[in-house]
């Protein structure tokens, strides 16, 4: 912050009550940080990484997330081990598809946002209040989208209310809506989704959810060239979270190298599908 005529004392806009809102504040003060403030010139186009594929589940008593970790620029792998789930808050996790760059931004800009509202409001906001915020910041973005920068979120977290896991999807225009049990977001989804209609049990447990994810992330890595399966040569493991009502956490790749391991041995005699 500079010092100015102000003699070193905040600018009025810091000093004005208004929303709790970060995203509205930095709206009205300063769109140009914004991650939709920054627009292409007309008819201009980018290569840019883009990050797939991100499937979630409920389980009994909370929420499982989990991605692949390969990001893509057209028919190159730009990177092997890019995260794509966060911990947005306590409570929630956002698995990010799209062009990986303003994702990632868009996802840091939402944490700022949820912590922003905790820290003016004194208490965490509602699971759907924040699905919606989400929504509203993805609508803001819908210029870049059109311009081929889209970001399509899936976001899920632990509902105290109901004390369960719920998700939420979205889609370019900022549309937001609940999904029942599973869903998957990216270019593997297709297939992932298959996956997870075949494997999903309402009656499951935290660790019966992790090795359904982990599945349905192998079964869309064998038919999608963007998602990236175990690396088993690297050590490279999908990225998994979890949330209930002990908050959000991520396991280790300690925790996720056995899951992965019985999987591929399960499948050496019978890999699913025709060669």
């Amino acid at each position: 912050m500079t010092r100015d005529a102000d003699g070193g004392r905040l600018p009025t806009a810091y000093l004005v009550p208004g929303s709790s809102s970060f995203t509205e504040f930095l709206s009205a003060h300063a769109p140009s940080l914004l991650p939709s403030g920054r627009g292409l010139p007309a008819g201009a186009a980018i290569d840019a990484p883009h990050g797939t594929t991100i499937v979630s589940l409920t389980y009994d008593g909370g929420v499982v997330m989990a991605g692949d970790r390969r990001a893509t620029m057209g028919n190159l792998i730009a990177n092997r081990d890019m995260d794509k789930v966060f911990a947005t808050d306590e409570f929630s996790l956002v698995g990010i598809a799209g062009t990986a760059g303003l994702a990632i931004e868009l996802v840091k800009l939402f944490q700022v946002e949820l912590e922003h509202y905790e820290k003016i409001e004194g208490a965490l906001m509602s699971l759907e209040g924040k699905a919606n915020r989400l929504a509203s910041m993805i609508r803001g973005n819908l210029g870049m989208a059109m311009q081929g920068l889209a970001v399509v979120p899936l976001f899920a977290g632990f509902d105290p209310a109901a004390g369960t896991g719920r998700i939420f999807s979205y889609d370019v225009t900022g549309g937001c809506y609940e999904e029942h049990d599973h869903h998957s977001v990216g270019s593997g989804s297709l297939f992932a989704r298959g996956a997870l209609k075949k494997l999903y049990r309402r009656s499951g447990t935290v660790d019966d959810a992790v090795r359904c994810a982990v599945e349905a992330l192998y079964d869309a890595a064998d038919d999608d060239s963007a998602t990236g399966g175990p690396d088993v040569g690297r050590r490279i493991w999908p990225s998994v979270g979890i949330v209930d009502d002990s908050g959000a956490r991520f396991l280790l790749d300690d925790e996720i190298a056995p899951v992965v391991d019985a999987i591929i041995a399960a499948r050496v005699n019978n890999p699913g599908g025709a060669r």
